[in-house]
């Protein structure tokens, strides 16, 4: 009997609607065959002052896991910078090998951090920025309203570069502000302690700087989950700047994980 073919779930960042991810969600669709399930978070929902927040997204991510788990499905998940966040606090106890132990069917076989927050139990963003000294950056790197919206504090230089400035501007005109107290907010639950991991670096992103994302790593090495890294030369858009080589990378890890044994 063949392997269960995987699908994707894929949790976008922060200031990003479905449509920003178009362009790679139909790579991976049309040149890798893989399904993908591309929610809009409620974080995104436009309202000022904020209605929503990390854990209304959690709440959404969390019910569409599950109804597709029971369904029988079994889950890659894809999650880009504040999907991180969502999908660190939405996913745990939803994991294929503790939903077998329950006698339930389907479930996540992996976590796939995209140059994404991956913080534990009690974190926030903010919280982890100060701990470490860089509360200063945050007004330089979020320009937050009075209303608690937030938009990049420099939009371009998060994308980084690859594309034309058409491109890049089309692009950028299709963000829009998000719910920024999601940033201050912690985290309740932690799936990366029970679900395998991957974690895509981005080296020259301006927005998550690269010492953070190895931090991440060697956060949860240290906790005792193994991580398999990447990495792509782009900025903090790879899905815009480098989709195919992300792709291709997506492709890697769902192969990698049919062939180590995924015959549930």
């Amino acid at each position: 009997m063949s392997a269960p073919k995987p699908e994707i779930v894929f949790i976008g960042g922060a200031w990003h609607y479905p449509e920003s991810y178009a362009k790679f969600c139909t790579i991976l669709e049309s040149q890798q065959d893989l399904t993908v399930h591309l929610p809009q978070l409620t974080t995104m929902n436009g309202a000022r002052p904020p209605t929503a927040d990390l854990y209304t997204d959690t709440a959404l991510i969390r019910q569409l896991v599950t109804e597709l788990a029971d369904k029988g499905r079994y889950l890659v998940i894809l999650m880009h910078s504040f999907g991180g966040q969502v999908g660190t606090n939405a996913l745990a106890g939803l994991g294929v090998e503790t939903r077998k132990n329950q006698g339930l069917p389907g479930g996540v076989i992996e976590l796939v951090y995209i140059c994404a927050h991956v913080l534990q139990e009690g974190q926030s963003v903010t919280g982890t920025m100060e701990q470490k000294g860089h509360a200063g950056y945050v007004p330089i790197l979020f320009d937050f309203a009075e209303d608690g919206t937030c938009i990049p504090g420099d939009s371009k230089g998060m994308v980084g570069t690859g594309l034309s400035e058409e491109d890049l501007d089309i692009y950028l005109q299709g963000l829009g502000r998000w719910s920024g107290k999601s940033f201050h907010q912690p985290l309740e639950y932690c799936a990366w302690r029970d679900i395998p991991v991957s974690y895509i670096q981005t080296p020259p992103d301006a927005l998550m700087p690269m010492a953070y994302q190895k931090a991440f790593v060697e956060d949860m090495e240290a906790a005792g989950r193994k991580v398999r890294t990447f990495e792509l030369d782009t900025g903090h858009c790879p899905t815009i700047t480098k989709p195919e080589e992300l792709a291709n990378i997506i492709q890697q890890i769902v192969v990698d994980v049919v062939a180590g044994g995924l015959s549930l």
